[in-house]
């Protein structure tokens, strides 16, 4: 499907529980954003697992799926595994509404904290993670490899779930 673009209407913003069904528009968007990619096959064994938890934000219609996030809960714990926004549709609150909805999902599971790790050079990601309550809690060194063979650091991040 091609995403319609435009701005974010909050009013025509839904968030959805993803399944496997989910996984090639998740992959779509995930191709736009990161190298290398996930493909659907990849997400649909992902969202096929019983501890995966993932959502999309789908814009003007249930099909128009602009931007997603992929968790893994086990026991008292989750990790965010991949969070993205089609680029058309970023800085609009999209990424901030994924991850308040995976926030809220992980607080019913009775999660006592979520943890994820963000490329030290996404700035837009940092500040988003930063501003919703996750602190810094590490460092992975030349995590990331970006075209052309340089290196990014992983920051680690976590934040506690308040009950």
């Amino acid at each position: 499907m091609t995403a319609v673009t435009g701005r974010a209407d909050p009013r025509n913003l839904s968030l959805l529980l993803a399944g496997p069904e989910r996984a090639d528009d998740m992959a779509r968007v995930h191709a736009a954003l990161f190298q290398p990619a996930w493909d659907a096959a990849s997400l649909r064994r992902l969202l096929e697992n019983t501890n995966a938890v993932g959502f999309v934000a789908t814009q003007i219609a249930p099909t128009n799926v602009v931007g997603f996030i992929l968790a893994h809960l086990v026991s008292d714990e989750a990790e965010i595994l991949t969070l993205g926004v089609d680029p058309h549709w970023q800085r609009q609150g999209i990424g901030r509404a994924l991850v308040e909805g995976l926030l809220r999902a992980a607080r019913r599971a009775a999660i006592g904290r979520v943890f994820l790790e963000v490329a030290e050079d996404n700035a837009a990601a940092n500040a988003l993670y930063g501003s919703l309550g996750f602190e810094i809690s590490g460092r992975r060194t030349g995590y990331y490899q970006r075209a052309g063979g340089r290196a990014v650091d992983a920051i680690t991040m976590s934040r506690a779930i308040v009950p």
